[in-house]
C-alpha cells in the first residue's frame, strides 16, 4: 500500500510503500505522510482509535484477502483451524477476514494461535512450515498460491473492505485543493486501469517486482474497479458488519468510539466531484 504527498511548493510528490493498513496509519498519526491508501476496517480502527483522518476516496472492491495452507497440507476448511497457528497482520483487512471467517464456524481468535506477523512475512513462515494457515494479502497470496502451490481454503468478497484514501484532517483543513488533485488523479488512474486492464498489469509487475501471472491474478482476477468512488451507504454496510469484532476484541475502548468514527470518517465530497467531472 502507498502513502502520497501532493506537490507542495515546486517540489515533486514523494511516495513511500509501507507494509500493510497498520503501518499507513501509523505514518498518518504520527504526522509522516498527508496520504494513505488503506483498505476500509483499519481507517475506521484508526479514526476509533484516535487518528484524524478521513476517507476521501474508494478505489476499488477487492478480494485481496484469503486464508491458505501450504501445499500439501491436509487442513481444508475454517473448522479445521481450530488449534492451530495462523499467521496474520493484526490491525489490516486479513486479521478482520480471518476474524469474520472464524465466525462463520462458531470460532474466535481465542479457538486459534495468532501470529502476529507483516504479509510477507507470514508468506514466508507458511511456506517454511512455522505456521499452519495464513490469512494472506495480495501480491504476497497470489504469489504464494502461483509460485509455491499453497491452497485456498476460505474466501469470500463480502468480508473484504474496500480501499480507501485517507487524508489527515489537519491537511484536509490546509489545503482541500490538493486533496481534491489527489482524488482526481485517484479516479482518472481507475478509469485508465479499466479501459487498460493489460497495461495496467505490466506497470504492476514491473514496479513491484512480482511476475505478470501474480500481477494478472492480483488486479484483473480479484480487483473490482467499476464501483462508485464516493464513500457512503456501500462501505458502512460491511464496516457495520465488522465494528463489533473491534470490541469484542478489544481493539478500540469502547463501542461508542466505532460509531463516533463511522459517522465521521467520511468526506465525500471530492469523490463525488471527481466523478461527475
Amino acid at each position: 500500500m502507498h502513502h502520497r504527498r501532493p506537490r507542495r511548493t515546486g517540489a515533486p510528490p514523494a511516495r513511500a510503500q509501507s507494509l500493510g493498513s497498520n503501518k499507513a496509519n501509523e505514518n498518518l498519526r504520527a504526522g509522516a505522510i498527508d496520504f494513505g491508501s488503506t483498505a476500509g476496517t483499519p481507517a475506521l480502527l484508526a479514526r476509533a482509535n484516535g487518528t484524524p483522518l478521513k476517507t476521501v476516496d474508494v478505489y476499488s472492491q477487492p478480494e485481496w484477502s484469503s486464508l491458505v495452507v501450504a501445499k500439501g497440507s491436509k487442513l481444508d476448511s475454517v473448522e479445521d483451524l481450530k488449534g492451530k497457528k495462523v499467521a496474520v497482520t493484526k490491525g489490516t483487512d486479513p486479521y478482520f477476514c480471518l476474524l469474520q471467517a472464524l465466525q462463520t464456524e462458531g470460532l474466535d481468535a481465542s479457538d486459534i494461535t495468532v501470529v502476529n506477523l507483516q504479509h510477507p512475512d507470514g508468506k514466508t513462515a507458511l511456506e517454511r512450515g512455522q505456521v499452519d494457515a495464513w490469512a494472506g494479502l495480495d501480491p504476497y497470496l497470489s504469489q504464494s498460491q502461483i509460485d509455491n502451490g499453497s491452497k485456498l481454503i476460505y474466501c469470500n468478497l463480502d468480508f473484504n473492505s474496500y480501499g480507501f484514501l485517507n487524508v489527515s484532517e489537519k491537511f484536509l483543513d490546509a489545503h482541500p485543493d490538493l486533496v481534491q488533485v489527489v482524488v482526481d488523479s485517484y479516479e482518472k488512474a481507475r478509469a485508465w486501469i479499466e479501459k487498460n486492464p493489460q497495461a495496467a498489469e505490466k506497470i504492476l509487475a514491473d514496479t513491484a517486482k512480482i511476475e505478470p501471472a501474480v500481477a494478472a491474478q492480483q488486479l484483473t482476477e480479484r480487483t473490482r474497479l467499476d464501483i462508485s468512488p464516493v464513500p457512503g451507504a456501500a462501505q458502512t454496510k460491511v464496516l457495520e458488519r465488522i465494528a463489533p469484532l473491534l470490541v469484542s476484541e478489544h481493539l478500540v475502548a469502547d463501542a461508542k468510539d466505532v460509531g463516533q468514527a463511522l459517522d465521521t470518517l467520511y468526506a465525500p465530497q471530492f469523490a463525488r466531484k471527481a466523478a461527475a467531472s
